[in-house]
């Protein structure tokens, strides 16, 4: 197959081998779970348990609210300790409701029904990945039925990892590869697709050899597994689409735009899980790695438990950890502490080594010198959106594709004086999004005072026609009364019919 590039891009070192060598390990489950009802794009999921229930694996605890959200279910059986919000690791200063659950053992998981994937119509498929609240395991969350929910001509599985420490993705296709071609071939009947590309990055040769295997043992001719390059960042939805096709998403679009759909590796084996076997999504594949901790590996991790468990399943910490990571070192979160818990979205615990944190430079002015438009896989031109940004033109900064930016760090990596633009970018995406908030709060207010002047105007429309009824009826009623109190009046002694006389 003849690959296209995408824009930019930076090689970086590979550290995937130090945490595949042990292949997937199970997490002990820990004695409290903190799962939280928003581990997805969208609004929060709500709590359908309360304190001192009992839940059985598997159960729903959390509803999903509105078009864009998903359920949430137990990853073990237990009781409730609490549903209370927490600070969330993703999105600091914020919190959202979290799921306490103790856990305890059970002889049973609850399961839903299992289906026949290819006897099942369509919507009945994404109605069972709606309700075993399927997400994006690639990271961004998305709710899988919802992505679904539109026919595509091609499907892409993403197994292109592009961060260079985490291998996740790595590990679950060496072990896995059946079913993520399985899976695939579920989604492409889902949305209609006539070809299943499966990328994976060249130097992940032995995941390669896996899916190849799978691919012609379980792929009945429909899915193409294609080795793509391995730049930063290859992974990216929109970079891969130009790889694989030579098409671009238009500025502001979705892939959907060209016909495509894009699903990570992971979501295709749960789908898959889902639909045959019955399984809601309750656990999730985690590497945890760097030099900080004692034994770098991949885990399979129950939807809830605290960073600090899952590095202690791998040995806890080495004396060399000096920096706690959710993510990669490129796109990742630095922690204050390792007490969050994991969701569905988090794919990797980093603890780098004192030598491997950069303090960043003093900022200088910015030379114009343009190695960030030269590296920015987005086409973009890191500078301009810096000045509309620092100078509160959010709109120009709308306009010039600062939500295209996905946020890799390239730019920041390549910069000569050392400018924050990642972080500039992030701040200006959050201040347009709640001045949009905003916008929209004080129109539906206003909405709310014009439809609250349009009533009291009818009330009293209403009141003055009422009014005006009555006295219309009340003029003969008073002109009879008059005339049967003079008649009263007349047949009484002593009247003087003449009162002249």
């Amino acid at each position: 197959m003849l690959l296209k590039h995408f824009h930019g891009g930076l090689t970086l070192a590979g550290h995937k081998g130090e945490s595949t060598g042990r292949g997937l390990q199970a997490c002990a489950m820990p004695p409290v779970l903190h799962v939280c009802l928003l581990q997805h794009a969208g609004t929060p999921a709500r709590a359908c348990v309360a304190v001192g229930d009992a839940v059985a694996a598997g159960q729903r605890i959390g509803i999903a609210e509105g078009e864009v959200s998903a359920d949430v279910h137990s990853p073990c059986a237990g009781r409730v300790l609490a549903v209370a919000p927490r600070p969330l690791a993703r999105f600091p200063g914020l919190e959202a409701d979290h799921v306490t659950l103790e856990t305890s053992a059970a002889p049973a998981a609850h399961r839903l029904p299992a289906m026949d994937w290819q006897a099942s119509e369509p919507a009945a498929l994404l109605e069972r990945l709606r309700a075993a609240g399927l997400v994006g395991l690639g990271g961004a969350g998305f709710p899988t039925a919802g992505k679904l929910a539109v026919a595509r001509d091609l499907l892409v599985l993403n197994g292109a990892e592009c961060e260079p420490w985490i291998a996740c993705d790595d590990a679950l296709l060496r072990e896995h590869a059946d079913d993520v071609v399985r899976g695939g071939r579920l989604l492409a009947r889902m949305v209609g697709a006539g070809r299943v590309l499966l990328a994976i990055e060249d130097a992940m040769t032995e995941a390669l050899a896996a899916a190849r295997a799978a691919a012609q043992s379980q792929g009945d001719g429909a899915v193409e597994v294609v080795a793509v390059p391995t730049i930063y960042p290859q992974g990216g939805e929109r970079q891969l689409i130009q790889v694989l096709t030579g098409q671009e998403v238009p500025r502001g679009g979705l892939p959907r735009d060209i016909g495509v759909i894009v699903q990570n590796v992971a979501t295709a084996r749960a789908a898959w899980l889902a639909v045959t076997q019955g399984e809601a999504l309750v656990s999730r594949v985690v590497t945890v790695t760097g030099p900080g901790v004692a034994q770098p590996g991949n885990f399979v991790v129950p939807i809830g438990t605290s960073v600090a468990h899952v590095v202690a399943q791998a040995g806890g910490y080495t004396d060399a950890a000096a920096r706690l990571l959710l993510g990669g070192p490129m796109m990742g979160q630095a922690l204050p502490h390792d007490d969050f818990p994991l969701g569905k979205q988090d794919n990797c615990v980093l603890v780098l080594s004192a030598d491997q944190v950069v303090d960043r430079e003093p900022e200088m002015p910015c030379i114009r010198c343009g190695d960030c438009a030269s590296a920015c896989p987005s086409q973009l031109l890191p500078q301009q959106l810096l000045w509309q940004a620092r100078a509160g033109n959010l709109e120009r900064a709308q306009d010039q594709g600062v939500f295209d930016c996905i946020e890799c760090g390239c730019c920041d990596l390549v910069c000569p004086s050392h400018i924050a633009l990642t972080q500039q970018f992030r701040s200006t995406k959050l201040a347009i999004r709640l001045r949009a908030a905003d916008t929209g709060i004080a129109l539906a207010a206003r909405e709310r005072h014009e439809h609250r002047q349009q009533r009291l105007e009818r009330e009293s429309a209403e009141r003055a026609q009422r009014h005006e009824a009555r006295r219309a009826g009340s003029a003969p009623a008073d002109a009879v009364a008059a005339a049967l109190e003079r008649a009263r009046a007349r047949q009484s002694p002593g009247h003087d019919p003449d009162p002249s006389t």
